[in-house]
């Protein structure tokens, strides 16, 4: 147990979180709120019987209820307030910074137009900024679908560029390896956006789809990917590099006991930058302030294994230099401070 850190020094930290599904902040009470708005029938009425519904043991049961949930979503405005009810708390857990990961063929597959998704989202973007909270969309590609509808989304996409700073890949894994989507990854970062990708922990083949990540496709973040740790090469590259890793202990709990934490610290230990996110937060149970305190509490961290997350976390967004300079001397300040 970590004698150093305490909820409330995890939580007023200033941090950014660069791996958060904006469909994975949908909480039981917004959820029934919008069936009821929109006429949906969930087959659950109150927010303990959605919340009973939100059961999984590994990354296909959790999918087999995550996109269902989405059906809730149909309208601009519905889009908008799932983004802001999450912008919210992210103030509250002092993320100066935010890149949000969404899923347009999630909703363009079941007749949701793609302006609506990204105009309900962008809306809440801009209207953060009263909240103190900067933040900038990550369009992730559903590895399971076809290279084509990807193809087909990143066209689409780019007539809302201004909106989007990068590009994503998620979903289900298996037998769906990077590679799959090099020509969008490629064409994408030929239009100046940004790259990451998921390579989700102890998959099969784990070791080549994050070499293929790292060497061929040439993204700039892995999301999870500790998987690293069993190729020293790879994390001698990826800390040579300075490539940003984005590990999400609570939602690593569902699958690995250990959360992932040794090998987060092993990542510390040898200069990788490696930061610490909430991933889907209303389906394993944290914002990002409690996933710094569960690995900080499960692995007595000290408060500079804390601070080097953080820093981390702004050191590999995508933002400005000067932008950058500043959230890093608030986190200074804080940490002068306490």
């Amino acid at each position: 147990m970590s004698t150093e850190i305490t909820p409330e020094f995890t939580k007023n930290l200033p941090k950014a979180e660069l791996h958060l599904h904006i469909e994975g902040t949908l909480e039981p009470d917004l959820k029934l709120k919008l069936a009821k708005r929109n006429h949906i029938d969930i087959g659950q009425s109150t927010i303990e019987e959605v919340q009973k519904t939100y059961q999984y043991d590994d990354l296909a049961s959790f999918l087999a209820v995550y996109y269902p949930a989405m059906n809730v979503l149909q309208h601009e405005q519905d889009f908008y307030d799932l983004a802001f009810a999450y912008l919210k708390r992210a103030a509250a857990n002092n993320v100066r910074h935010v890149e949000i990961f969404f899923d347009p063929q999630a909703h363009t597959s079941r007749g949701i137009a793609f302006e609506t998704v990204i105009h309900g989202l962008h809306r809440a973007v801009v209207d953060a900024r009263a909240l103190n909270v900067d933040a900038s969309l990550i369009m992730c590609f559903l590895r399971d679908f076809s290279k084509e509808s990807a193809r087909k989304t990143l066209l689409e996409a780019m007539n809302y560029k201004d909106m989007i700073v990068g590009i994503g890949l998620d979903s289900d894994e298996h037998n769906n390896p990077p590679l799959k989507f090099a020509r969008q990854f490629e064409d994408a970062a030929a239009a100046g956006l940004h790259l990451t990708t998921h390579c989700d922990i102890d998959q099969k083949d784990s070791i080549e789809h994050i070499r293929q990540a790292l060497e061929i496709m040439g993204v700039e973040r892995l999301d999870h990917g500790t998987n690293i740790v069993e190729d020293p090469d790879l994390v001698d590259f990826v800390a040579k590099k300075k490539i940003g890793m984005t590990s999400c202990p609570l939602s690593n709990s569902f699958v690995s006991p250990e959360m992932k934490g040794k090998e987060v610290l092993e990542l510390l230990s040898k200069n990788v930058k490696v930061s610490i996110h909430s991933d889907d937060p209303a389906y394993f149970g944290g914002y990002i302030s409690d996933n710094y305190y569960a690995i900080a509490d499960k692995f007595n961290l000290t408060k500079d294994q804390i601070v080097t997350l953080a820093r981390n976390s702004f050191e590999t967004s995508w933002i400005s230099d000067e932008k950058k300079a500043l959230y890093l001397q608030q986190l200074n300040d804080y940490v002068a401070s306490h």
